[in-house]
């Protein structure tokens, strides 16, 4: 045919040459200034939430703090908080992670009540945890009366009751941690561990474990710190007796009465506990802007 030429392929779109139009910039969420009437009670919110450690670090006892953290009442305090969380928190693991995967990974009648009544701790007051576990491993509790006459074991107004204290309202957090990490991951790897004749335990200890070892992480860290500042279940529970049930809360209380300046030295150290687990925790809790 005349005057017919041969088609090549469509021209490319414009390249990254000189003429190529300049890229648009990425959009930015709508509204870069706050509207008046939602940034005024949002400064007052974070004034509200600010001021207190504000307060606290102003009128901290700077000059005479280290003699306060080394005096012999608040060392006390300061062990025997960091011996009962840490205890704690391994009871914690031993029986929680278990019951983080039975929620996770199995199907049986009455999950959801069970996945309340183990989050139930998080909004239950503290004092009527305390009240509940007194009810339950008292001398006379409905478990504490056997232990007593059967072992002659005596749980409440001792170390052995602030650690079950602790735990008590620490493990919510490390289940709830957990559940979400086994949910998030691919169990097709934990089946082609069994297809390959593991058991369902060894599966769970070699495939599992190392599978969600970032979130058993988090949760303990996050289950350690509720443990180290529980103060109504284990006043409750335990009483408050120096050496042996009196931990850090319990002392700033105490201290607050008789001596504001050990009071104050020990809140700083749980503040510094509290933000040393959040910047722990940014990457995982937190999104960036």
């Amino acid at each position: 045919m005349t005057g017919a030429r041969a088609q090549g392929p469509a021209p490319a779109g414009p390249g990254p040459g000189p003429h190529a139009p300049p890229r648009r910039p990425a959009r930015r969420t709508a509204g870069r200034r706050a509207p008046l009437p939602l940034l005024i009670p949002a400064a007052a919110g974070l004034a509200f939430l600010l001021l207190p450690l504000l307060a606290l670090l102003v009128r901290a006892p700077w000059r005479s703090l280290p003699e306060q953290l080394t005096s012999a009442e608040v060392w006390q305090a300061l062990r025997l908080s960091l011996v009962c969380a840490t205890a704690a928190t391994v009871l914690s693991l031993l029986i929680g992670v278990p019951l983080a995967w039975l929620l996770a990974r199995t199907d049986f009648p009455g999950r959801g009540l069970v996945r309340a009544l183990v989050t139930l701790p998080l909004v239950l007051p503290p004092v009527v945890g305390g009240v509940a576990l007194l009810l339950a491993f008292g001398r006379n509790g409905v478990v504490g009366q056997w232990l007593d006459a059967w072992f002659g074991i005596t749980l409440p107004f001792t170390t052995t009751g602030v650690v079950l204290a602790e735990t008590f309202v620490a493990m919510p957090f490390l289940v709830i941690s957990v559940e979400g990490t086994l949910r998030a991951a691919d169990p097709r790897y934990e089946e082609a561990a069994m297809t390959l004749g593991a058991s369902r335990f060894t599966a769970f200890r070699r495939v599992t474990l190392p599978l969600i070892a970032p979130g058993v992480a988090a949760g303990s860290v996050l289950a350690w710190a509720r443990a180290l500042g529980e103060f109504g279940a284990t006043i409750t529970f335990a009483g408050n007796f120096p050496g042996r049930t009196q931990t850090m809360p319990l002392a700033v209380y105490l201290a607050l009465q008789n001596d504001p300046a050990a009071a104050v030295a020990l809140s700083l150290v749980l503040l510094a506990v509290s933000i040393a687990v959040l910047a722990g925790l940014r990457d995982r809790w937190m999104t960036a802007s």
